[in-house]
Parts: structure tokens; sequence; C-alpha cells
């Protein structure tokens, strides 16, 4: 429909230019703008008129009202039209939202995927964590966005490769591995009734602590604090250590993989209980060799130097960028040296068309480096390399900082939300008649209902505070509300025994059921919204405006007492694919829609 009316608004516009005498002035479809109708406004659709003002040389209102009344005359689902400041908005017959409603209710499932033909395969990286440290509140940000943006890929017709990159070697794994040999004496996550990444996490602060304080005491004996940083034991040590893994010591790499090994056990199972899974992990500590090699082939090909101490290094002015370095003078691997190899392993493996990093704002200017070496060394679809930066979470008490041991924990967050969830079910008293079972399985859908869909309705770009207790309410912009309004639906059509076939029923919706129809019909344009911005957002929005529709209506009109047979049937036939919707967009952002509450 939005097609036809763009082009009669084209016809339109080139028949007013007639009627003025301007008959050589001409524009292109492309030039009209038609935009949902703003909920401040009575219509469906707006046309903006400015775009065609200044070439004909008129005044809006005049143009605004021959297109309208065009329109209304030669469009039969044009009922009236306003005009306001240069914005034409239309009303659409309830005629035409019914046969609409009809045609998505036959789409069955091709209504939720607005597939575009599309077989490039998109390969998604995500949460790429280091194995010093249990999974936090950031990390789950990061495991949100990377899987909710996989599964509206796949329902854009992309194939969709969902891949981990562990950063399992480097200074930071040192750290924690120095400070479980000084200070462990010998104990295991078993010894210490810990899971396995709490328990090298652990150490990691430990390593933190201890710096700090040899730090103080060199100061305190006259050292400036850089100085004091430079000279402390404790990182003598890390550094030793990384030198003496990267030649391949066994003692270091038996302790290495034996502190790795416990980190992945956690991890396993606190992806498990997300309900992510990789088709395939890379790991720093299998490609920093091919790293090297491949900075050594830039330097021959005079895409990277040597400077005056050893190291390789790139200089990026020329792209409004520093000089970056690959390699250390002591011919030790960085960051951006695995990056780089495990961009063209990725490439190697896939054959990807685009390639998506999930990672935090805080390696923003990193990856403009990284992307603009790879485009420098040649690499195929390099331009097609793209980093979803998204902004920090923090906590209503503030930042987190992980070596100070003051994140929170994903596992201990989940724990906590299951508290919050079981708490508020039975201060609402809906439950009573569950099972011990069904209880405890509707508290973990309630509570990463609630953490999933608090998280993923910001805007990924921006800086985001997360608040358990309000994440949790049945009411407001909530995960826990778009659940109860599916599992009202739900109830609803268990009680009513199901729909009735369409028939040929002469009843026609009303506005609050036109509303619904609208937002139904906008659905495939959200999703490749969501797609096109990269933002599980722009679902999640959705489906809350449309829970929120359905429950006004709900609430408006009865349904189960209604004595109309043909307005009860259309009724629970548009309730019936309000909670199918609901459904999908909930799946689209990995979470469950609880069939009771």
């Amino acid at each position: 429909m939005q097609e036809l009316i763009k082009q009669k608004t084209l016809d339109a516009i080139h028949a007013f230019a007639s009627e003025n005498h301007k008959p050589d002035i001409k524009f292109s479809i492309q030039d009209v703008l038609l935009n949902k109708t703003s909920p401040d406004f009575k219509g469906d659709f707006t046309v903006v008129i400015f775009p065609f003002i200044k070439k004909l040389g008129v005044n809006p209102n005049a143009l605004g009202e021959y297109i309208g009344q065009y329109l209304k005359n030669n469009l039969e689902e044009i009922t009236d039209w306003n005009l306001i400041k240069g914005f034409l908005n239309l009303e659409l017959s309830a005629e035409y939202w019914k046969r609409s409603f009809r045609e998505l209710s036959l789409q069955g499932n091709a209504a939720f995927s607005p597939k575009l033909n599309n077989e490039e395969a998109v390969l998604i990286e995500y949460p790429s964590p280091n194995t010093n440290k249990p999974l936090h509140l950031g990390h789950l940000r990061n495991i949100f966005l990377g899987a909710s943006l996989s599964e509206i890929m796949k329902a854009t017709g992309h194939p969709v490769i969902p891949v981990c990159l562990y950063n399992d070697r480097g200074t930071n794994i040192c750290k924690s591995m120095v400070a479980w040999k000084r200070y462990a004496g010998g104990q295991t996550p078993k010894d210490a009734q810990m899971k396995g990444d709490h328990f090298v996490g652990h150490y990691y602060v430990k390593f933190n602590d201890a710096f700090k304080e040899e730090v103080a005491g060199l100061i305190g004996h006259g050292m400036t604090e850089d100085e004091a940083k430079k000279a402390a034991p404790i990182q003598k040590e890390v550094e030793e250590m990384l030198l003496k893994w990267e030649a391949g010591d066994p003692e270091i790499r038996q302790l290495w993989a034996l502190m790795n090994g416990w980190v992945y056990e956690g991890f396993a199972t606190t992806f498990d209980t997300l309900g992510v899974s990789f088709v395939k992990n890379y790991y720093e500590s299998e490609v920093y060799n091919l790293g090297k090699e491949t900075v050594e082939e830039g330097l021959s090909k005079g895409i990277f130097y040597k400077k005056e101490d050893g190291a390789i290094a790139i200089d990026l002015s020329d792209a409004g960028l520093d000089e970056k370095v690959l390699l250390r003078s002591n011919g030790t691997s960085i960051y951006i040296t695995q990056d780089i190899a495990v961009a063209y392993q990725k490439q190697k493996d896939f054959d990807f068309t685009k390639s998506i990093y999930v990672v935090g704002n805080e390696q923003d200017y990193h990856f403009k480096v990284l992307i603009e070496i790879c485009k420098r060394l040649g690499m195929k679809a390099s331009d097609q390399l793209y980093h979803l930066s998204y902004g920090m979470v923090e906590l209503p008490t503030g930042k987190m900082k992980s070596r100070e041991g003051t994140v929170v924990d994903a596992d201990d967050l989940i724990a906590l939300m299951v508290e919050e969830a079981r708490e508020k079910s039975e201060e609402l008293g809906k439950t009573d008649d569950f099972t011990a079972e069904e209880k405890a399985n509707l508290h973990k859908m309630l509570a990463m209902g609630a953490l999933k869909y608090f998280i993923l309705k910001v805007d990924p770009k921006k800086k985001m505070i997360f608040n358990p207790a309000e994440s949790i309410e049945m009411q407001g912009n909530t995960g826990p509300f778009v659940q109860y309004t599916h599992a009202r639906i739900a109830s609803i059509m268990r009680n009513a025994g199901g729909a009735g076939e369409f028939g040929t029923s002469a009843y026609l919706p009303n506005a609050k059921e036109a509303e619904l129809i609208k937002l139904l019909y906008e659905y495939k344009a959200i999703i490749r919204e969501a797609a096109d911005t990269y933002s599980p957002a722009v679902v999640a929005n959705y489906v809350y405006e449309l829970a929120k529709t359905f429950n006004q209506f709900y609430h408006d009109y009865g349904i189960l007492k209604e004595t109309d047979a043909e307005a009860r049937n259309f009724r629970l036939r548009l309730t019936e694919l309000c909670g199918q919707y609901i459904q999908h967009c909930l799946k689209l952002l990995c979470i469950e829609a609880p069939e009771k509450m």
C-alpha cells in the first residue's frame, strides 16, 4: 500500500505541475517521503510536502491540499486527510485494515521474516572474554547483543556464524598465574569449593592488591610512581613469565593450561545458563604466531616498518590515526597482532561477506586501527568489517572495576534476578496453583527475560545503568510486562478454545483494533530496521508498544464476554495474532514467552 500511495502522490505532483504551467518539472518516487503518522495527529501515513516546494515555487498548503484531494479521489482506501504545516496526514479505511489483517493471518510464519534473498554469510564475534576473570555484567550486555543480533540477521535471511575469541594469553593472564603461584599453596577450585572462573578471578584481584602494596612501598623509598610501577617485583615476575610462555617453557605452559581449563569450565556453565553457543571458538594462543608472521609479511612489503628499538609499527596518520606498534621490541605480540591474525583466519574458515565485532566502545580506536590495517594488507572483505560499539553498563552505585573486585559477576547477578522474580511472583500471588518445578522454571524465565530485555531495550551506542529491581517490575517497559502479556493472550485463547475462521464476516475493525493491525503491519519493516542498524533495541521497543496497545485494547473491549459472534471471532483472531508476534519478537531477543504466569 505504501508504494501505491507514493506512486499516486507522484502522479498528483506531476498533475499539479502541469495545471500550473510547469509540465517540465519532474520528480522521482525516491523524492516522495512517506512516514508513519505521529501519534499526536490523526492519520495512518504522512506525506512530507517540503521536498517539492522550492522547485515548484508554490505554497506548501496549496500543494498539500491538491495532493490530499487527489489521493482521496484516486485511492478508495483513503477516507480522509488533514494538512498540518507541510505534513499531509492520510487516513485509511477500516476495510483496508481488515484486508491487511486477513493477509497477515494467512501468511503464517512468513509474516515474521522479511527475507530479502540474503545469502551473504554474516559472522558475529562475541563476547571475547579474557581467561583471567569470570564473566560480569558488562559481558552480559555483549552476549545479549551478540545473541539477539544473530537471531535478527537470521530473520532477514542471512546465514549467521557466531564465534567466540578467547583472549587466553598475555600480560593479564600471567597476572592471575603469578598470584596463584605466590598465594594459592596449590589450592584448586574444587578445594576452595568455587566455580573455576571465579577462582582464577580471585587471584587476578590478589595480584592487583599486591602490586599496589609494592608500588606504595617503592614510592615510600623515593621512587616516582612510574618508576615504582615498572620496578615492582610482582610486575617483573609477570613480564618474565610472559617471555617464558612465548618461549614455550613447559612448566609455565602446564600451569597456563591448568588455570585456563578451570576458567573454560566456569564459562561453559554460564553460557549454558544464558542459552548461547558458538560455531567455533578461536584462541589467541593459537594465532599469535600467525599474527607475527602476518606482521613480518607486512614489513617485507613495506606496509610496516621497524623502529630504532626493533619494534615493528605502522604509521596511520594519513587516515587520521596515530602510529601503532604491532610487535614489541622484545618480539612479543600485542592484542592487535592477534586480532589481525584472527580476522584472516575467520575469512579463511568461513569466507564471510560481513564480519561484526561486538565490543565495548572503549575499544573504538582499536577497531579503527584494526580495520585500516586489514584494508592495507589487502584482506578480502576488509571493507565489510564492522565494529558494533556499545556503551558501558553501570549500576546505580557507579562503575565497575575488575582488578579491584568491584564488578558484578554474571552468575551472582543471575541468581539475584531469580530471587527477585521469586519474591515478585509470591507477592502477586499468581502462582499458588503452580507445582514447585513450574515455579522454578517461571522464576528463571522471568529473571532472564527481565535481565535481557532491560539491557537490550537501550540503544547499543548509549551508556546505560542497570537497575535489577526496576527490571523485574510487571508494569512498564520491562521484560516481565511483555512476558505477562503473552501469558494473558495464551490464557484467553485457552479459555476461548481457539479462534474461528474468517469466513464472510462483515465486521469492520474499530479504531483500537485498527491501531493493533497497523502495529502488526509494521513488523517486517521493524526487523529490517533492526538488522540495518544492528540494534535489538528497535525490536524491544516495538514489542513493548505492541504489548501496551494490546493491553489497552483488552481493557477497553470485551473478548470472551463479547455477545456479537462476528466481533468476538474477529477479536480472538486479532488476539491470537498479537500473541504470535509478541512471541516472535521475544525470540529475536532470546527471551522465552511463558504460556501462563
